[in-house]
């Protein structure tokens, strides 16, 4: 998944300030030139979430969303262009910044910021409001097929939330052609593993805190039974 181009910027900005503001670039690429690692490092933007910042309640508030979206998923994204401006990473998109540098020890600082830009752009687009219920006809024999009932993996997916030592996700993914349900800790990712991502929790305190404290579970079930996105998790599915 590529982050879009976040256009409320550049939205936000009258006419006269956006052609300022277009002069001013092109005076500087006409002096010097901007290198394209240079321009490469504002490429990955905070996209847009897929509803307002209040459409979750009252399982997740908009205080928490407001924190875990525009302070802590803003900061994965900022800290990743400034690590990665002037490397061999600035041009890449950011599944492949992940990818490439994975496991490795050196490259650990971008490794983090980019998995977690990507896993939180998953993480929102796991939710939605009114969400939970069944899922869709095919996820569901799909599930069915792998778990032996949809019952049995959602509660695979919250035991896997809930147990998680530490910060990190669970995850329903597809693996060899069956679903199965794991966690990672911290910033990993089941992409780096041969895994397709379809849905994800995160249990980092600060996506819960502020709502529930330190009753994770209560977090977790209330997500699983209102907020999951099953129709994101079949269309995932449909495209593997």
């Amino acid at each position: 998944m590529s982050f879009s181009d976040d256009i409320d910027s550049v939205s936000n900005l009258s006419r006269r300030q956006f052609l300022a503001a277009a002069a001013g670039a092109a005076v500087s690429a006409g002096v010097g030139g901007l290198s394209r690692s240079a321009h490469a490092a504002v490429s990955h933007n905070l996209p847009p979430l897929p509803y307002s910042e209040n459409a979750l309640e009252p399982v997740i508030s908009s205080k928490t969303v407001g924190f875990h979206y525009g302070k802590h998923h803003r900061a994965y994204v900022d800290n990743l262009n400034t690590l990665i401006s002037g490397t061999e990473f600035a041009d890449m998109e950011l599944e492949a910044i992940v990818s490439a540098t994975a496991g490795k020890p050196d490259k650990v600082a971008i490794f983090n910021n980019a998995a977690q830009a990507w896993n939180h752009t998953f993480y929102w687009r796991s939710l939605r409001p009114k969400g939970g219920g069944e899922p869709p006809a095919g996820l569901k024999q799909k599930i069915e097929a792998s778990f032996g009932g949809f019952d049995v993996c959602k509660k695979e997916l919250a035991n896997a939330s809930i147990t998680q030592f530490g910060s990190g996700w669970a995850w329903l993914v597809l693996d060899s052609g069956r679903l199965k349900v794991v966690k990672t800790g911290n910033a990993d990712t089941p992409r780096t593993q041969g895994m397709k991502p379809l849905l994800t929790i995160d249990v980092w305190e600060h996506a819960y805190y502020l709502d529930y404290q330190n009753r994770r579970a209560d977090y977790v079930n209330a997500v699983v039974e209102k907020l999951i996105n099953w129709e994101f998790a079949a269309a995932n599915l449909t495209a593997a």
